[in-house]
């Protein structure tokens, strides 16, 4: 279900809270042992704040654990993907920075729902 500005996805869901020309900001919430797809943007960079339980990020192939309060940026083109690890849902903040926040810059490199673009 899907409609401007949010929508639910197979992994949990996601709402714009802020659209501004030059930043965004979403509040994206993960279902306990999904993941978003393992990514790459070319027109923005990302700043994750963790504020709803425990998160493992990987970036460039690297692991990250993340608690609540806890962030990473993101810079344009690194490849990125953020997982629920925990029993309850998790949350975290997206602000978005750059010259596109189409949701159509996006490409994936692995995705556990058939949607790579590789």
């Amino acid at each position: 279900m899907a409609k401007e500005g949010q929508a639910t996805t197979p992994w949990g869901n996601w709402k714009v809270l802020y659209d501004d020309p030059h930043y965004r900001v979403k509040r994206i919430e993960v279902l306990p042992g999904k993941r978003l797809s393992y990514q790459k943007h070319f027109k923005r960079m990302e700043h994750w704040m963790v504020v709803m339980e425990t998160a493992k990020v990987t970036m460039d192939d690297k692991e990250i654990i993340l608690k609540e309060g806890e962030y990473i940026d993101i810079s344009f083109e690194a490849a990125h993907r953020i997982e629920n690890i925990g029993d309850d849902n998790m949350a975290f903040i997206e602000t978005q920075r750059g010259t596109y926040f189409g949701e159509d810059d996006i490409i994936r490199l692995e995705d556990d729902y058939g949607r790579e673009d590789k």
